[in-house]
């Protein structure tokens, strides 16, 4: 009677059988659904962190949105004329002290900043730092032809070398491309997603594009939260592990019933707008209001954009 009280062994057995519900930690074997949800799970958690960040009282956070956007967008186009290399960096640092000032952690900025877009610009420079692509003043001779190579009309020269000319457009390419990723980053991290798009309405963005923008990324952390619930419904009723077919046919399925949710949750939601008096203008709570502080930020953004295209031109 003893031995039939007693805990089943597959709940004590640490392999892989068991339930396998979502875990964050690390496991010996993850299934395609337990992926996807920790997926989704980090997807939504970043946004919610996005919108702490902005709503953190800094120097970013307190400026109207519409001056917020004119001035950061307008450094980004800046710092796409920008030749001298020490300029962008210049540039640069204004962002990494404009993200201080918004007590934005420093660490977290450039992390977020140089993980993915300007490292793939540097693969994609690398090619011109070689005198095939790039001629110019040779720094490192990688490899000496011993005379000019031809490839049909194309020279390749008498040797394949690194260049001085291709490294310095290297380098200005990817400072260029990390200050306005940065700029970019940083309007996006200190601005709330609704605020952001009605401030496009300052470039006469038509209204129609910003409601649909607004829309999408409303519901799209709903359909996010819709999937989240399935799969961990899915994972708290499994007993042992499913195979990867099984896997599949419950994603496919849920693909299906996910769409066939997200259809009938926007006719629903346009019905009650319509019903609300919805005319086609998005409203937020939020009012735009600007003060002296605003414009004060936005002439030393125009100085210093207009000091920073200046010298460029001088030095060249």
């Amino acid at each position: 009677m003893a031995d039939d009280l007693s805990t089943p062994a597959w709940m004590t057995e640490t392999g892989t059988g068991g339930c396998q519900c979502l875990s964050l930690g690390r496991a010996r074997h993850e299934s395609a659904i337990q992926k996807t949800i920790i997926g989704m799970s980090q997807a939504i958690r970043g946004s919610v962190f996005s919108e702490q960040i902005a709503g953190r009282p800094g120097l970013l956070q307190e400026t109207d949105p519409r001056v917020k956007t004119v001035g950061l967008l307008g450094l980004l186009v800046v710092a796409s004329f920008l030749r001298n290399w020490y300029i962008i960096l210049g540039l640069y640092g204004l962002a990494l002290a404009m993200a201080a000032a918004s007590r934005i952690s420093l660490k977290f900025f450039t992390k977020r900043v140089w993980l993915f877009i300007p490292v793939f610009a540097g693969i994609i420079a690398i090619p011109s730092l070689f005198s095939i692509f790039r001629p110019g003043n040779p720094l490192w001779t990688i490899w000496d032809f011993g005379g000019e190579v031809t490839l049909g009309p194309w020279s390749l020269g008498n040797s394949l070398a690194i260049t001085h000319q291709g490294l310095k457009g290297a380098v200005v390419l990817i400072l260029r491309v990390a200050t306005s990723v940065s700029l970019a980053v940083l309007l996006a991290l200190t601005t709330r997603w609704a605020d952001l798009l009605k401030a496009l309405r300052v470039f006469l963005v038509p209204r129609i594009f910003v409601l649909i923008l607004s829309m999408t990324y409303r519901y799209i952390f709903l359909i996010l939260g819709l999937a989240t619930d399935m799969f961990t419904a899915r994972t708290s009723r499994l007993v042992g592990s499913s195979s990867r077919r099984e896997d599949r046919r419950f994603i496919a399925s849920s693909m299906a019933t996910l769409l066939s949710k997200s259809h009938a949750l926007s006719e629903d939601v346009y019905s009650a707008m319509i019903s609300r008096g919805y005319t086609g203008e998005p409203l937020t709570l939020h009012q735009f209001r600007t003060n002296g502080g605003d414009w004060l930020w936005l002439t030393a953004i125009i100085l210093f954009g207009a000091a920073a295209l200046g010298s460029d031109l001088l030095i060249g």
